[in-house]
């Protein structure tokens, strides 16, 4: 009787041993948000009592458009902030001169899966005697401290712009047109994306609404053009979206008009697209 209650019984603990076991060791992991990303820089914030670091999508930080996501910590405890106003300032120093570049500051101050996205738009490389730095205020609402942080940025020109200037023939203005989307483009209809800014001056430059989008892709090598385009509409600070056909894989170029109303702004730009 006692080796038939300890067959049934032993095995019975040894089940219940086993999940109670299990149980404590299974723990549930939250994914890094900073998964796919690439760490580019961290700083201090003087007076904020805070650390930020900044990620970016891509390897490197090139001129034109470039998305970040900016963790913020507690400099002493390393805690996560969640709640926080963060102002960007970029800074090109040229040495007789200086200026700023189109940017975008985290639109809440709340931040999202961890990192408070924002973007610049940098206009133009690092080179010998011209670099850039990165100025962000940050106010902690935590301890309700606030600061500065200065991080320096080196910027590359890719290999093929997706960044063009122009100066407006309707009303002389200097415009800047930032390519976003087809980032990884494929054979087949695109979202396309152009970001316009306009230069109000040396260290303001404010999105553009004001302008029409015409566009045209041509394949030049193949002397052919693709169908089921769709025009960059306006619809967010400065932010075009539309439709790019590509037919086949190649270079393409993108041609773009630039219409205010019914006034020529520019006709002359365009974005070249290779895969």
């Amino acid at each position: 009787m006692k080796k038939s209650f300890l067959a049934i019984a032993l095995p019975v603990f040894i089940c219940i041993a086993a999940t109670l076991f299990s149980c404590k060791k299974d723990t549930v992991t939250e994914p890094d948000p900073t998964a796919g990303l690439t760490k580019q820089a961290e700083a201090y914030v003087i007076g904020a009592g805070t650390k930020v670091v900044v990620y970016s999508k891509t390897n490197s930080i090139y001129t034109g458009y470039n998305q970040f996501f900016i963790a913020v910590y507690d400099s002493v405890s390393g805690t996560r902030i969640e709640d926080a106003h963060i102002h960007l300032m970029p800074m090109m120093d040229m040495g007789m001169m200086q200026h700023s570049a189109p940017y975008e500051n985290p639109v809440s101050t709340t931040a999202v899966n961890h990192l408070f996205p924002c973007s610049i738009v940098f206009i133009m490389p690092s080179m010998a005697g011209a670099s850039w730095t990165l100025e962000m205020e940050v106010h902690n609402h935590v301890s309700d401290k606030e600061g500065m942080a200065s991080i320096p940025l080196t910027v590359a020109d890719p290999a093929i712009s997706r960044m063009r200037s122009f100066t407006g023939v309707h009303d002389g203005g200097k415009y800047f047109v930032a390519l976003i989307e087809p980032a990884v483009p494929k054979v087949g209809i695109n979202e396309m994306e152009i970001a316009i800014y306009k230069k109000e001056s040396m260290m303001s430059f404010p999105a553009d609404s004001s302008l029409s989008v015409v566009l045209t892709p041509e394949m030049p090598s193949m002397g052919h053009g693709s169908p089921n385009n769709v025009n960059p509409t306006h619809i967010r600070n400065g932010h075009y979206k539309g439709k790019v056909n590509f037919t086949m894989t190649g270079m393409w170029k993108l041609n773009m008009d630039y219409m205010a109303g019914t006034a020529v702004a520019d006709t002359t730009q365009f974005f070249e697209v290779q895969f």
